[in-house]
């Protein structure tokens, strides 16, 4: 199985993804599936598989191709990043924020006030989320809003989606109201 979480910048995907990971590789029995976690902007970084740096945005842009082919063979992950919709996947969450909190999130990362805004605007007009859908169908896809959430409880909704215990959902988290 391959578990595909992504969201926009400053949603949760990290965080989420490491207590998700925690929990699989220690549970006990057979209830939870043995995945690992791949954190693919490490990837990225770590075997410069990117074309170039857009020094305006301050960060890289992505070889897909090149990520897909060091994806390839590699079952039984959860993939963890913005780009995770890109790639082939069974089930795909769309981790999403109220773009007003997640501004917010992404100063407090110290990143710039031009590309805060950038992704607040991105989340509003469920820019990852529709990519997500057109990729993958709205029956793979699992929408979860991470705004008011502690991380153990979004932890706990992937972790629904991994055992199947969470339905498809997406189309049902609407911040178009920021942009106004």
């Amino acid at each position: 199985m391959r578990v595909a979480v992504t969201g926009t910048p400053g949603t949760g995907k990290t965080t989420a993804t490491d207590l998700l990971a925690s929990r699989l590789s220690s549970a006990d029995d057979d209830s939870l599936p043995e995945l690992e976690t791949i954190h693919l902007n490490r990837v990225l970084e770590d075997e410069g598989l990117y074309t170039d740096v857009d020094a305006d945005r301050e960060s890289k842009i992505a070889d897909l191709d090149a990520l897909g082919e060091w994806l390839e063979g590699r079952d039984d992950v959860v993939i963890d990043s913005h780009l995770a919709h890109h790639f082939e996947a069974d089930r795909v969450v769309v981790l999403r924020c109220r773009p007003d909190r997640l501004e917010t999130r992404l100063r407090e990362r110290d990143e710039t006030e031009a590309k805060a805004t950038e992704n607040a605007e991105s989340e509003a007009l469920d820019v990852i989320l529709s990519e997500a859908v057109d990729e993958h169908g709205l029956e793979s896809v699992y929408e979860i809003d991470t705004t008011d959430r502690d991380p153990e409880d979004v932890a706990d909704a992937l972790e629904a989606v991994v055992t199947g215990t969470r339905e498809p959902s997406a189309g049902e988290v609407n911040f178009v109201g920021y942009l106004a």
